[in-house]
């Protein structure tokens, strides 16, 4: 029945990702994907285990999906907003609830910050790849800077300082790494005149 299980599962997922899921009961859960409390526990054994099986292979999916899209890419600057961009692309079904209960509950929080920091040294190894066509900046402290607000995403802080979402904050974060790693372009304008 691997084939049902998978289904289940990402049934589960998009419903977790659109209401959260500490609030559910199994009983609810059941109810609300049209199957026996027998076939949720098939999952796992408890609603906890249930919760972390969804909340890991959501991520999971997702750095699949983000892999896949860089694997599609080979300018190496290009591969730094593809990465990025892939993440908020994935991240953006999740609702606030979703988040806020990853937050809440430790072993979803603990999923959400192992990816959130290898995320961030794939940062790292991309800026590194850039080599001489890169700008300067260091790929140790471009991945430090990457790791420290990719942190503040996951945490909450800076959707609480910014109001930015999860989604949006990584289409941000791929902005500025973008900006700052890119070769400086020749100024067009003309010397005695403001730009």
């Amino acid at each position: 029945m691997p084939a049902r299980r998978d289904a289940l599962m990402d049934e589960l997922i998009s419903l977790f990702l659109a209401e959260g899921f500490l609030s559910f009961g199994i009983g609810d859960l059941a109810a609300r994907l049209r199957c026996s409390r027998t076939t949720l526990y098939a999952i796992a054994p408890s609603k906890e285990q249930i919760i972390a099986a969804a909340v890991r292979a959501f991520f999971r999916g997702a750095t699949e999906h983000v892999e896949v899209s860089l694997a599609e890419e080979s300018d190496p600057v290009a591969r730094l907003r593809t990465y990025l961009e892939a993440i908020s692309c994935e991240l953006a079904p999740a609702s606030p609830a979703f988040f806020a209960d990853v937050d809440a509950f430790a072993p979803a929080r603990d999923v959400y910050r192992r990816n959130t920091e290898w995320a961030a040294r794939r940062v790292r190894q991309l800026v590194a790849d850039l080599g001489p066509q890169g700008s300067g900046v260091d790929p140790a402290f471009a991945g430090v800077v990457a790791a420290q607000v990719m942190l503040s995403i996951q945490s909450g802080e800076l959707e609480a300082q910014t109001g930015v979402d999860d989604a949006t904050a990584y289409h941000q974060l791929a902005s500025l790494l973008v900006a700052g790693v890119s070769p400086a372009r020749p100024s067009t304008a003309r010397p005695g005149r403001s730009a």
